[in-house]
């Protein structure tokens, strides 16, 4: 009974995350161009860090071919909120995926690390304007009663690129050597601006963005703090901005950078073979983002954002410890559930949190925490692995998820819902 429970509660949770897509067109058209980007995101997760390797770096070397991506994410998420704000969100939506594939061609045709840092910092220059631009439409064209099926659903779709890249980036290499999928991924990037550039309408117009219905504070009123001061003051919105930074530590440091490295060097795993891990991984996170999403939705953040971090700590953990490949794998899939239960809780909720007229800036600044996080998370954790073992980077890790989901749980206020 119970597992017939848990099953619907999956199903329904789908159904409303594509009945959400097909009422609202704009929301489509991002998830199109989100597939597009990530598709090509995915193709080199598996091969980057055998391809840094191949030019002898270091663990840590090759932590910073990821960091230097999230350096001009970092330095430029901020302006280009703010240019948003004042802009539109359409530019970053055209021009993100043109200057990203410029960048990923680039770094196909490199030999050495130096040539390949400089071409991933213009990748990443490409890859704030895009995901800058992309989050706060997403939040334009929704309210706080659905965002978080909103932005899950786009989530959604960056999974599927997830998805679709680390196997086709695995076979492209193993048959065609490390510098092909960057070129396959530079391609895809070009179309994805042609397609933004067609088929993308403006949100942002001179009375605030499109879509919204939630009600902000009269700028005119002189006893009314400004926004933006509101904004950095709010404990709720640097409680999420400190979460998020872990995520992304997470992310770039234990799961692509010293996670890898020890699935080769500790069980064998080729680069087609961690591709295929990768992809299972990444089809985990799809299948629990619908639910993930409704769960946040209707009981609020802390629901999700809690077991996850929960479970993706002790997942860690196993994966430091065991020499089994068994329980190796076993703990792999266990991070992609934990991952997945979290699901768009923390955009949404940060989301939540900012003023309505500041939006570009606010996401631009939970951004750039969680960029942060991905600067310092591979050089940090690279660097613990090369003074210890490969398996003590993870188990730091495990520890800094564990202690930020806690302190998030203690002074994160949970919001009160629309009617």
């Amino acid at each position: 009974m119970a597992r017939r429970s848990l099953q619907t509660r999956i199903l329904e949770g789908l159904r409303r995350s594509f009945d959400l897509i097909r009422e609202n067109q704009r929301l489509a058209m991002i998830m199109v161009s989100t597939v597009l980007v990530m598709s090509g995101q995915g193709v080199i997760s598996p091969v980057l860090p055998l391809f840094a390797r191949s030019f002898g770096a270091s663990a840590a070397s090759v932590g910073l071919t990821l960091s230097v991506f999230a350096v001009a994410r970092l330095v430029l998420n901020v302006p280009l909120g703010i240019a948003s704000d004042r802009y539109g969100r359409r530019p970053l939506l055209v021009a993100g995926p043109l200057v990203t594939g410029v960048g990923m061609i680039g770094s196909g045709f490199v030999e050495g690390i130096p040539d390949l840092l400089f071409w991933r910092l213009i990748a990443g220059a490409g890859s704030a304007m895009y995901m800058t631009g992309a989050q706060v439409y997403l939040v334009d064209i929704s309210t706080q009663r659905n965002r978080a099926r909103v932005l899950g659903a786009n989530q959604g779709a960056l999974l599927v690129g997830v998805s679709l890249g680390p196997g086709l980036g695995g076979v492209l290499a193993e048959a065609f050597g490390f510098r092909l999928p960057f070129l396959a991924v530079g391609g895809a990037a070009l179309l994805t601006s042609v397609y933004g550039y067609l088929r993308l309408p403006e949100t942002h117009g001179p009375r605030g963005p499109a879509g919204s219905h939630e009600q902000s504070a009269d700028p005119s009123d002189p006893s009314e703090e400004p926004a933006w001061r509101r904004l950095l003051g709010s404990r709720d919105f640097l409680a999420v901005s400190l979460l998020t930074a872990m995520v992304f530590l997470t992310r770039a440091g234990g799961r692509f950078t010293v996670f890898p490295l020890l699935a080769a060097s500790e069980f064998g795993y080729s680069a087609s073979s961690l591709g295929a891990l990768f992809t299972a991984m990444a089809l985990i996170n799809l299948i629990g983002l619908g639910p993930a999403a409704t769960l946040t939705d209707r009981v609020g953040h802390k629901a999700a954002i809690l077991p996850s971090g929960l479970v993706t700590a002790v997942a860690l953990a196993l994966i430091a410890w065991t020499g089994d490949p068994g329980v190796f794998l076993g703990a792999a899939l266990l991070l992609a559930v934990g991952t997945s239960i979290m699901g768009p809780a923390p955009a949404a909720y940060a989301a939540d949190v900012a003023p309505r007229e500041v939006r570009g800036l606010a996401m631009g600044l939970y951004r750039s925490a969680g960029d942060l996080g991905f600067v310092i998370g591979p050089v940090l954790l690279g660097a613990i692995a090369d003074a210890t073992t490969l398996g003590g980077a993870l188990a730091v890790n495990a520890v800094v998820v564990l202690a930020v989901t806690l302190l998030f749980a203690a002074i994160a206020r949970q919001r009160r819902r629309e009617p």
